[in-house]
C-alpha cells in the first residue's frame, strides 16, 4: 500500500484527514503516514465536545467510524476516546485508534514539519475559537497553520482574532459575489475540484486570493488541476 504519485509542479500537495486512502481518516496513524511523506500539508477537522475540549472528528456523530451511535457535541471527551475506531472497514477495529485531540494533531504536524490545515466544523461560539488558538499558541505552531471551514461566520471570527492569519473559505461554487467578500475579508478560498476552470483561478489570482481544491483522488483529475493553475490540491492518496 502506498499513495499514487503525480506531477504536481509547484502545487502543495494536503494530505485530507491524514493520507485517509491508507489509514482510518483523522487517526494518529493517518497523521503519522502523511508526516512520513511529501506532503505540504495536513488536513483535519475538529468540534467542541460536550465539556469543551477540542476532539479531531469529521462526522456530527461518530457512527460511521465506530458503529456507536453518538453526538459529538454531546458527549465528553471521555465518552468519545472510550470508543474504537474502525481500521477502514466496518467491523474491523484496531485497539490503537481512537478519536484524537487537537494537541496530538498539532504535535504531529510540528514533528514532522507539515502545514496544518485545519477545518472548524460546524459554527463555533468566539470563545471556542479563542481556545482552539489558544492551543495551538501554547505548541508554538499558530504560524504553520491554515484555518479553513465552510462556516463564513468561523471564517470571520478567525480574520477578527487573528488578523493576519492564513484562512480558506469553504465552498462548492465561486462567484464574482464571493471573490469579492474573500478579498475584502483578505480570505482565500478552499473549492470542489470539479467547480475550477482555469478562468476562475485567474479571477481568484488577480484579486489576490489562493485557490485550493478538494478532494481531488484521481491523477487525471490532479493533472487537470495543476494545468488550471491551482496553488494546493487536497487528497485521500494522492502525492
Amino acid at each position: 500500500m502506498d499513495t499514487i504519485k503525480i506531477n504536481k509542479g509547484n502545487v502543495k500537495m494536503v494530505a485530507h484527514r491524514g493520507v485517509s486512502g491508507l489509514e482510518m481518516e483523522n487517526t494518529l496513524a493517518a497523521f503519522v503516514a502523511a508526516g512520513n511523506r511529501s506532503h505540504y500539508g495536513i488536513e483535519t477537522d475538529v468540534h467542541v465536545t460536550k465539556d469543551k475540549q477540542i476532539a479531531v472528528i469529521h462526522d456530527d456523530n461518530v457512527k460511521r467510524v465506530t458503529g456507536a451511535d453518538r453526538i459529538v457535541e454531546e458527549s465528553t471527551l471521555e465518552e468519545l476516546q472510550s470508543l474504537k475506531l474502525y481500521d477502514r472497514m466496518e467491523g474491523h477495529f484496531r485497539t490503537d485508534l481512537r478519536i484524537p485531540i487537537l494537541s496530538e494533531y498539532i504535535s504531529i504536524c510540528k514533528k514532522y514539519d507539515k502545514t496544518a490545515v485545519l477545518e472548524l466544523k460546524n459554527e463555533m461560539q468566539a470563545e471556542d475559537i479563542r481556545q482552539i488558538i489558544q492551543i495551538i499558541r501554547k505548541q508554538n505552531f499558530l504560524e504553520s497553520v491554515i484555518f479553513i471551514s465552510f462556516s463564513w461566520e468561523n471564517m470571520l471570527e478567525i480574520r477578527r482574532q487573528l488578523p493576519k492569519q492564513k484562512a480558506q473559505y469553504l465552498a462548492m461554487e465561486c462567484d464574482q459575489e464571493l471573490i469579492q467578500k474573500l478579498a475584502e475579508n483578505k480570505l482565500d478560498l478552499d473549492i470542489y475540484y470539479k467547480a475550477i476552470t482555469k478562468e476562475l483561478v485567474e479571477a481568484l489570482h488577480a484579486a489576490g486570493i489562493e485557490v485550493n481544491c478538494w478532494t481531488v483522488d484521481l491523477p487525471e483529475d490532479a493533472k487537470k488541476m495543476v494545468a488550471c493553475g491551482v496553488d494546493y490540491i487536497t487528497s485521500n492518496i494522492l502525492e
